[in-house]
């Protein structure tokens, strides 16, 4: 386990910011203590210090995970969020989708939303913004890409597809052996 590189830093900042913006530096300086990034097996975790200096003393390659999981860097050195981070970008989302009863099966079965089962949506939302998508009971449900802008979407057909899926609270499920090992 090691501090991301400052090129593997900029990559990753750049994907949170998508999604949380300024809200970033919020979850590194948190009140209830300090918390770091740490890379594992490209696999980027979520540690507080004080669980970070206790976990200095087991061996590398019988450390599994630590921490929780935010994404993992490709071969190509792209990142991918996990669905693991869905709690922690959440409570700082500046974009949000809210989804219809109807659609929420579709979107937690891995589908893309359609304009159909939209219910709401963050005001001045652009296109291709990383969007944090709710059920209408206001329960994180999983992320995406936003396909269309707030403008665009008003007048939009019923099947236009309105967010790209990134990850759902069903890959819990349909991924387990992936998500962390």
């Amino acid at each position: 386990m090691r501090p991301l590189t400052d090129e593997e830093t900029k990559i990753f900042f750049e994907k949170l910011t998508k999604y949380i913006g300024e809200n970033v530096r919020l979850l590194v300086d948190r009140p209830d203590g300090a918390y770091c990034f740490r890379l594992h097996r490209e696999r980027v975790f979520y540690i507080s210090e004080k669980l970070l200096r206790h976990a200095v003393s087991i061996d590398r390659d019988h450390l599994k995970s630590i921490g929780t999981c935010f994404g993992k860097f490709t071969k190509s050195r792209k990142f991918h969020l996990h669905i693991t981070a869905l709690d922690y970008l959440a409570p700082y989302a500046q974009y949000k989708i809210w989804l219809k009863p109807t659609a929420e099966q579709q979107f937690v079965y891995g589908n893309h939303i359609m304009k159909s089962g939209l219910g709401r949506i963050s005001e001045s939302t652009a296109k291709y913004q990383g969007v944090i998508v709710y059920n209408m009971a206001d329960i994180p449900l999983g992320f995406g890409v936003a396909a269309k802008a707030t403008s665009e979407c008003r007048h939009a057909e019923p099947m236009a597809i309105v967010c790209f899926h990134q990850a759902d609270v069903g890959e819990y499920i349909r991924a387990e052996d992936t998500l962390v090992g």
